[in-house]
């Protein structure tokens, strides 16, 4: 299914928990097939019978958890668990940006660890995806349908934090292959879509001023 034109008119189909409902369809039709077709690490969508967690309603920093992710976690939590989001009594068990970056990438990853990106990525969530790259959510100000963007993390070349998605329920749809979004070059691609580029832009403003994105070996 293609989103329907327009940021407004798609409201109700393409963001948030709506577009949460249709990845939860897609993956209950093969809820054993892989996250990551090229990549077996991320492992199946569903282990097993699905394991809801419900009740998790707030990060710890206070910020509140948004609809799209309460909606997939009461589904099943097996996948975010095993990134990390959850501890055994199913808490959130966020980490700073450096920390998920030197535990992904060993000594490259220090080169996150710097103070320009400390405090806006203080509380941030590990998400499969990439093969040299990471998918990183953080939280921060959320958009206008109360997401947190994800970025995309690369030491490739040149190291660099870029802006990916516009909430975790974007993320996941793209990631389910039911997005129905021709995908540019660039991580940032979906800045230039109709549908989701009003939230893409909201977020450049909140964490680069504008921008999509910061070249982390500039400090």
């Amino acid at each position: 299914m293609r989103p329907l034109m327009g940021y407004k008119v798609g409201v109700a189909l393409n963001h948030g928990e709506a577009l949460v409902e249709r990845v939860i369809e897609s993956v209950q039709a093969r809820p054993g097939r892989l996250v990551l077709d090229y990549n077996k690490w991320a492992g199946p969508w569903v282990e097993g019978e699905p394991a809801p967690v419900t009740g998790v309603d707030v990060f710890p920093s206070g910020r509140p958890v948004p609809a799209s992710l309460r909606r997939w976690l009461a589904y099943d939590g097996s996948l975010l668990r095993r990134h990390g989001w959850l501890d055994d009594d199913d808490r959130l068990t966020p980490r700073p940006l450096a920390q998920i970056a030197r535990e992904e990438f060993g000594e490259l990853g220090g080169m996150y660890d710097v103070a320009a990106l400390a405090e806006r990525f203080a509380e941030c969530f590990l998400l499969p995806g990439g093969s040299d790259s990471r998918r990183v959510l953080a939280t921060g100000t959320p958009d206008a349908e109360g997401e947190y963007a994800v970025f995309a993390l690369d030491v490739d070349d040149l190291p660099c934090i870029e802006l990916m998605y516009p909430g975790f329920d974007v993320y996941l749809a793209d990631t389910a292959e039911v997005l129905g979004v021709e995908r540019g070059p660039g991580y940032s691609s979906l800045a230039a879509d109709r549908v989701y580029g009003p939230r893409m832009r909201e977020h450049a403003r909140h964490v680069f001023g504008g921008g999509y994105s910061e070249d982390i070996a500039q400090w």
